[in-house]
């Protein structure tokens, strides 16, 4: 059993209470002045074991950081080619598309993460609206 720790329950409690969707480097600046001892090898590890343990998942890399995410529900991501920013969006793998990967693999699916990219209404020229960056 992994014993807890003050510091792993500040890293886990500041990921809950965000929807940065935060770098490990971002969590380590916003507790750094509060725990003066920590360390981003501290925050990387801990990161991992919230990971292994289903407690958050990994968005992805984005630019070269790894992205977190404490909400661990179904639901799909949508990230900014401009800004590098991470929105939540309410929508869950489809039925069929889970049927159409489980006949292509010839594998049982388990689970199904979406992650949307393009570029955000403060990205967009303004001559654009949400047309996929094409102008109406």
């Amino acid at each position: 059993m992994e014993r807890t720790s003050a510091k792993r329950n500040a890293i886990l409690a500041l990921l809950r209470s965000t929807t940065t969707h935060p770098t490990a480097e971002w969590v380590y600046a916003h507790l750094k002045p509060e725990w003066p001892e920590l360390s981003l090898a501290t925050v990387y590890r801990n990161l991992a074991y919230f990971k292994e343990t289903g407690q958050l998942t990994s968005v992805g890399t984005v630019n070269g950081k790894e992205r977190w995410d404490a909400r661990t529900d179904d639901h799909a991501h949508f990230i900014c080619t401009g800004c590098d920013r991470i929105w939540d969006l309410p929508v869950i793998c489809p039925p069929s598309l889970t049927r159409c990967a489980e006949k292509a693999s010839g594998s049982q699916i388990t689970g199904c993460r979406i992650s949307f990219t393009g570029v955000c209404a403060d990205c967009q020229p303004p001559d654009t609206e949400t047309t996929g960056g094409m102008p109406l």
